[in-house]
């Protein structure tokens, strides 16, 4: 499936789905979590609370509140458990999760962030191209437009390259 890397804040995307780099516990903490919090109000940090907890890779959706979109998925890539760190196998399934629920939703539009790369800890290039397979293997049904959004420069240059690369081969 054919995406575009912006570079931004995913709080202020418009999309049908913004996605959430969440943990396990659904708890609305810092980074990703704390930009879309601020956009939507508390209620959305209570409302992702009461879905969880929910397993390492899994997926829950709230309503958007004040966000320029209809849903939120959280992607919980991170274990808030042990070591609070994101693995392979915990980014691979949160982007999968991601994708095929915004697809059973009926959405068009979906933004995602580098998930486990923030406080989770993973490296931000091997995330950055685990996220871009996914994503680039994924046989949508209605999804058209993915944007994975990268928030700071240096994030954004990394970011982009390495899904240059994954679209070459």
């Amino acid at each position: 499936m054919e995406f575009d890397v912006i570079q931004g804040d995913i709080a202020r995307q418009g999309a049908d789905v913004l996605v959430n780099a969440a943990g396990t516990s659904l708890r609305m903490g810092s980074g990703v979590a704390d930009a879309l919090r601020r956009g939507a109000g508390e209620g959305i940090n209570e409302a992702a609370m009461s879905k969880g907890p929910v397993d390492l890779g899994a997926v829950a959706t709230t309503d958007a509140y004040g966000l320029d979109a209809e849903y939120v998925i959280h992607a919980a890539a991170m274990p808030h458990y042990g070591d609070g760190r994101a693995t392979a196998e915990s980014i691979r399934d949160a982007t999968r999760n991601t994708l095929k629920r915004a697809d059973e939703l009926g959405c068009e539009s979906l933004a995602i962030p580098a998930l486990g790369c923030g406080v989770a800890g993973f490296d931000l290039r091997e995330g950055a191209r685990i996220i871009a397979e996914e994503i680039d293997a994924y046989e949508p049904d209605s999804l058209a437009d993915v944007r994975f959004v990268a928030y700071s420069d240096e994030e954004f240059e990394t970011v982009r390259e390495v899904a240059d690369g994954v679209r070459s081969r």
